[in-house]
């Protein structure tokens, strides 16, 4: 699509059946604002998915490394970016995003001014939005973002969401220090604007992830991420304190946490630290980049 396709029109309603089979027959091409921790992987896994690929980031060393074949970022090997020389198209500016079907943003939210760089990638994709695209927000942000931050940015190219381009949020569920290829393993969860904006979206990430879950609205999946990452920075730091209850009891807390994980329900193990991929076993525990523990079957 876009000038990729020339001569589609995307007038009315027909851009979505223009973008949905763009999407089928991998005709489309996808955007990714931000190529940190998140947006690098994801890079990665739509061109092996067979889109045409445009990162953009506003870092330089990051851009220049790429263009390079070196990797940055641990889950993504140079030998995984050799295997996709030429297929991937990075910049430090946002030209490159007027040829995109997809934009997915993925930057970071800080706690200090967390929406800085999410208000300054919609407005670099709002300058170049045009109708029949599908932006789609993978940052970890409260509910309300995508609709009350994220759209009115983007509307004041003219267009409406909902209308004239389709716009979802589909929170990111990368973890650091694994391979890549669990992106395509693990369920991925959307909401759209409207429930026809959700059903494009979930139509993109199956073409390269398993299981895509669509919820009612953006507001839902926001919450969902924050219930996750709530859960899981709630039981570290239950399992931390623990750890020092269980020195002046004389307890073998591993031992504990081992014991306790074999009851098959109600119950999900979490292990003391500044973040340790979970195993049954200390002789196998490994630190995760992010200093968050996860327990099997986290994410």
């Amino acid at each position: 699509m876009g000038s990729a396709m020339p001569g589609v029109s995307a007038t009315g309603a027909s851009w979505r059946r223009e973008l949905a089979g763009a999407l089928r027959d991998k005709r489309a091409t996808v955007g990714v604002v931000g190529l940190g921790y998140v947006g690098l992987p994801m890079l990665v896994s739509v061109a092996r998915a067979g889109f045409r690929a445009v990162g953009v980031d506003l870092d330089e060393g990051r851009v220049r490394a790429l263009k390079d074949g070196r990797s940055y970022i641990s889950d993504v090997s140079d030998h995984v970016l050799a295997d996709l020389a030429g297929e991937l198209r990075v910049s430090t500016s946002r030209a490159p995003l007027r040829d995109c079907d997809v934009v997915l943003i993925c930057v970071p939210t800080p706690l200090s001014d967390h929406l800085r760089f999410i208000e300054r990638a919609a407005a670099d994709i709002g300058a170049i939005l045009r109708r029949g695209m599908l932006v789609i927000l993978e940052s970890t942000t409260y509910p309300g973002t995508t609709e009350e931050v994220l759209r009115p940015i983007l509307e004041r190219s003219g267009l409406r969401a909902g209308r004239d381009f389709a716009l979802a949020y589909s929170p990111e569920r990368i973890d650091p220090g694994r391979e890549i290829d669990h992106i395509a393993k693990t369920p991925r969860v959307v909401g759209g604007l409207t429930k026809a904006d959700g059903a494009l979206a979930v139509r993109f990430y199956r073409t390269f992830i398993h299981e895509v879950d669509q919820v009612a609205t953006p507001r839902e999946a926001e919450m969902a991420k924050l219930i996750e990452n709530t859960v899981r920075h709630v039981n570290i730091a239950l399992v931390n304190e623990l750890a020092f209850l269980s020195k002046d009891l004389g307890v073998d807390l591993w031992e504990a946490i081992r014991a306790a994980s074999t009851k098959p329900f109600g119950f999900m193990p979490f292990w003391p630290g500044p973040g340790w991929v979970a195993t049954a076993s200390r002789s196998t525990r490994r630190t995760c980049p992010g200093g968050l523990a996860s327990g099997p079957g986290t994410v």
